[in-house]
């Protein structure tokens, strides 16, 4: 894939395991396809792998069942590029544009092939592009990389940071699926964790090489563990990842209520309003760089609903520090550097806002001991979500006094994760025996 060499078993296992991620993780999807974006500049995109989960979701199918153009040998993008006279393809979207397409409502989808050529309309999916870093590529002794150029003779990627090296494509049911829903969000995650798999197989193949030096005895432990290891650490963390993603969704859902009709709704958004006002009245050409960087962090925050601890911690480092740094500099008189520090202090004091004693005292709908445990367990900052307190939190989300408008839906979600986690632990169980054999040497064969 591009300048990183993958071999087509390991390629596939991956595709397969970040589609299984997904196809667990979200209930209402039913089909997931990886498609690999070939050597440039020809870019040939081949369709590497599709897996259906059964009614019961207990059992995915593989394999390449339906005619595809994407099939291999695959379909170059001079012949899938955007030009006058064909259907549009979201394939092309993703890969041009580097950005996600949402099929939400498929009859009005001005890029969806089966229903232009077909007349297929229930095609309700997303794609989501694969990128990798530019600087990231290791590229040896190659020349620099020819990207393509679209119809209009414009080469695409030029100004980009990153290439598509994938692209992952996700079936929901009908209607089940919105642009910019957490379901989307949740496969953005993932794919990012596809591309970092990607770059890691190269160093692997390399460590693989040294591995067969040794006996076979050992040999055969070292496999079974390095592939046990790297199944816990990226799914434990791909689902560590998930929970947080939940949890600041159920933040945000709380504080949106918590704070209706309050002066202290709009307390983030007013500071981050005020924030890059002063950046952008800021004209000396030699911090444009750094004053670009600074209000996209502070646009992100606005996004974000971290634990506090970990949004002070992303505070200081995403924010505060690069306004010191423009400080330092003079870039702003002593006026408003006050007037900064205090919008910094609006933010940061708008990560209490969910357990703030006042606003909480308000909220008459729970009573005192519930409202009291699903502000702790809500806010806690824990590097280790254990079962007990995912359990709690679905208990709570089934009071019918917690007035949360997507509560069943995150209550179903920590079901699942917690199912998944479960998993985690047996596996993380394996993972000692093996190690215990690799430290001791033994040849015994592995049960």
């Amino acid at each position: 894939m591009l300048a990183v060499k993958i071999e087509q078993e390991a390629l596939e296992n991956a595709c397969k395991e970040i589609i299984e991620s997904i196809l667990i993780c979200l209930p209402n999807a039913f089909k997931g396809t990886v498609y690999r974006i070939g050597i440039l500049p020809e870019m040939v995109t081949t369709r590497i792998t599709s897996g259906i989960i059964d009614e019961d979701r207990q059992e995915i199918s593989w394999g390449l069942p339906e005619v595809s153009d994407y099939n291999p040998p695959g379909k170059p993008w001079i012949d899938y590029r955007d030009e006058p006279d064909r259907p549009l393809e979201a394939m092309s979207w993703c890969v041009e544009r580097q950005s996600s397409w949402t099929a939400e409502d498929p009859r009005n989808d001005a890029r969806s092939v089966r229903l232009q050529v077909e007349g297929v309309w229930k095609d309700f999916h997303h794609m989501e592009p694969v990128l990798i870093r530019k600087k990231d590529l290791f590229l040896g002794e190659m020349q620099p990389m020819v990207y393509p150029k679209n119809y209009a003779g414009e080469t695409i990627w030029d100004n980009s940071d990153y290439i598509v090296a994938a692209v992952i494509k996700i079936h929901f049911q009908p209607y089940s699926i919105k642009i910019g829903g957490t379901e989307t969000k949740v496969i953005k995650r993932l794919s990012r964790a596809l591309g970092t798999e990607l770059l890691s197989y190269q160093l692997r193949e390399q460590s693989l090489e040294a591995a067969r030096a040794l006996a076979d005895d050992r040999l055969h432990s070292c496999n079974v563990l390095a592939d046990s290891l790297r199944n816990v650490i990226t799914k434990s963390g791909l689902i560590f990842s998930l929970i947080k993603l939940e949890l600041g969704f159920l933040r945000d859902q709380w504080e949106k209520m918590l704070l209706e009709g309050k002066k202290e709704e709009y307390l983030r958004q007013n500071a981050i309003e005020h924030l890059n006002e002063i950046l952008e009245n800021m004209e000396d050409d030699s911090v444009n760089g750094t004053t670009a960087d600074l209000m996209e962090m502070q646009n992100r925050f606005l996004e974000l609903h971290p634990s506090p601890v970990q949004g002070r911690s992303w505070l200081r480092m995403k924010i505060e520090d690069k306004w010191n740094s423009l400080i330092r500099k003079g870039m702003i008189d002593e006026k408003q550097t006050k007037m900064v520090y205090d919008w910094i202090g609006d933010l940061k004091r708008s990560l209490y806002l969910g357990g703030d004693p006042d606003l909480l005292a308000a909220h008459r709908q729970l009573p005192e001991p519930l409202k009291s445990e699903w502000v702790d367990l809500l806010y806690k900052d824990t590097d280790v979500f254990n079962l007990h307190r995912l359990n709690r939190m679905a208990a709570l989300l089934n009071e019918h006094r917690l007035d949360l408008p997507h509560k069943e839906k995150s209550r179903e979600t920590l079901i699942r994760l917690k199912a998944v986690a479960e998993i985690f632990e047996h596996l993380e169980e394996k993972t000692n025996v093996v190690l215990r054999e690799v430290l001791n040497g033994h040849s015994n064969k592995m049960s």
